[in-house]
């Protein structure tokens, strides 16, 4: 195969791009983050958050899940820091971490109502709009 001659301005071009790159290291760190806003339990604590501090049994309810089965959701969503615990008597209560969940969880809303309402069928294959 034949290596393709750049121009110049090419050349700087992919420079910047590959100077512009962040280090392996963080971008494993997002991937983490973007795989628990891939499981849909999690992403509904996520949003159930957002409304409201909530302790384990309380997410419970909300979920319909065991709360071995919470638990687990909510101790992999504290270990990458998308969600904080406080105590409250005897009592543990769940926030999110900090604003830019919020955020992020926002700008995907909007990312969704960008396109059309009708048209689902990318998410769900098999139904009808």
């Amino acid at each position: 195969m034949k290596t393709p001659e750049y121009t110049t301005l090419q050349k700087r071009k992919l420079r910047d791009v590959i100077f512009g790159l962040e280090d392996d290291l963080q971008l494993a760190r997002m991937a983490e983050i973007f795989q628990c806003f891939a499981d849909p339990t999690r992403l509904k604590i996520i949003n159930s958050l957002l409304i409201s501090e909530l302790c384990v049994y309380d997410l419970t309810v909300v979920l319909q899940m065991s709360q071995p089965a919470v638990s687990h959701h909510l101790k992999h969503l504290r270990q990458i820091r998308l969600v904080k615990t406080r105590r409250k008597g005897k009592s543990i209560l769940y926030s999110l971490d900090d604003d830019h969940i919020r955020q992020l969880f926002d700008i995907c809303i909007a990312h969704l109502d960008e396109t059309d309402e009708n048209d689902h069928s990318q998410y769900f294959p098999g139904r009808q709009s």
